[in-house]
């Protein structure tokens, strides 16, 4: 079954960093796949690692919303042989149905994100119309964690063609304590427990609140805090690393670019306090692991972490540092979270099985018409 995938771009932070998991799949499960970036994907590690595995990528160099990317997606289209279309985030939501519906085959598409209500009537018009057009145009649209298609019913009113379909990662294997000791030396990070926490440092990733919490930490603790995200809070965040000693003494930060996965399989716990998400990939790189995680009780994080893998907390500082004093201080627990965990992945979130459902869903779709 041949499907071609439409992205914005391949940065390794948005959907098209976990087609390259899902392309080594996909010959397992009978698909084979093709990627059509709208923007440039020259010189991306992601893009590298797609044609490593096999798989073609189109790169069309145009700028957002550029009237040539519908004609150029079906040329695309034709090229590969495509039998079902697959669109990821807005832009590519549009230019990819317009291209399958001219080419008349049918589209997939997946929400990645938990999006607020809106607030002004122009939002409101934008997103009826996004709803309508998913009904009318789409053949199946994709939430990947049920809170997410609970939120998507609420805002059209009905669920029609919505399913839930779970995203997987490739599996790291469980480091072995050579392994971590290794990654943790070649970091600069001193001998001890560890908290690693990897979400982009960007606006409502929760890394201020992080930051609290970890200045609430009491100073006989022994535990470093790694931040090993990136993005445009760094400089801020930095700083107050930097002129606070509560966190200064305990707080680190990874030089770019870092090996993410590896340094969270040497973590003895992952934090993650963000204030909203869809299903952090972080958190599976944790499961994958067999690390335990304290986590915020926010959007789909509770369909990852569950008593058996984690903490869930509330979004305040203290309750945050209660739970980390708690699970840092008991290595029994940690290994029994951490066993949980790594079953908890195995079963629902490694990308064999993620393959394998996709695989279900087009056949479904291509039955249908």
């Amino acid at each position: 079954m041949r499907v071609v995938h439409v992205v914005p771009d391949l940065h390794a932070e948005g959907p098209g960093g976990a087609l390259v998991d899902l392309a080594a799949a996909a010959p397992a499960a009978g698909l084979e796949l093709a990627v059509v970036a709208l923007g440039s994907a020259a010189g991306t590690r992601t893009a590298t690692a797609l044609r490593r595995a096999g798989t073609p990528v189109a790169e069309l160099g145009l700028p957002p919303w550029d009237p040539r990317a519908v004609p150029r997606v079906v040329a695309a289209l034709r090229q590969h042989g495509a039998e079902i279309v697959h669109t990821h985030l807005r832009q590519a939501d549009v230019v990819g149905t317009a291209a399958g519906l001219r080419a008349r085959l049918p589209v997939v598409s997946t929400i990645h994100e938990i999006e607020n209500l809106p607030a002004g009537r122009g939002e409101r018009l934008r997103r009826t119309a996004t709803i309508v057009a998913r009904r009318r145009f789409v053949a199946r649209t994709i939430a990947i964690s049920t809170v997410q298609r609970d939120r998507y019913r609420r805002l059209g009113g009905s669920g029609r063609n919505l399913v839930v379909v779970r995203p997987g990662i490739a599996d790291p294997g469980v480091r072995r304590p050579t392994e971590r000791e290794q990654i943790r030396r070649a970091a600069g990070i001193p001998d001890g427990p560890l908290a690693v926490s990897a979400a982009p440092l960007r606006r409502g990733k929760g890394q201020d609140l992080l930051l609290d919490a970890v200045a609430a930490l009491p100073p006989s603790l022994d535990l470093t805090v790694v931040l090993a995200g990136d993005g445009p809070l760094r400089p801020w965040l930095t700083h107050r690393v930097g002129t606070e000693d509560a966190l200064g003494d305990r707080v680190r930060f990874l030089p770019r670019p870092v090996d993410v996965a590896g340094l969270l399989g040497s973590a003895d716990l992952v934090l993650h306090t963000t204030r909203t998400d869809a299903l952090p990939v972080p958190l599976l790189q944790a499961l994958a692991a067999g690390v335990p995680a304290v986590a915020s009780s926010v959007g789909g994080i509770p369909e990852i972490v569950t008593p058996d893998t984690g903490v869930l907390v509330a979004l305040d500082a203290d309750r945050i540092a209660d739970a980390v004093v708690r699970l840092a201080g008991d290595p029994d627990r940690r290994a029994r979270l951490g066993a949980g965990a790594r079953a908890r992945f195995l079963a629902e979130f490694e990308v064999g099985g993620w393959a394998r459902r996709l695989a279900e869903l087009y056949a479904e779709v291509l039955a249908e018409r």
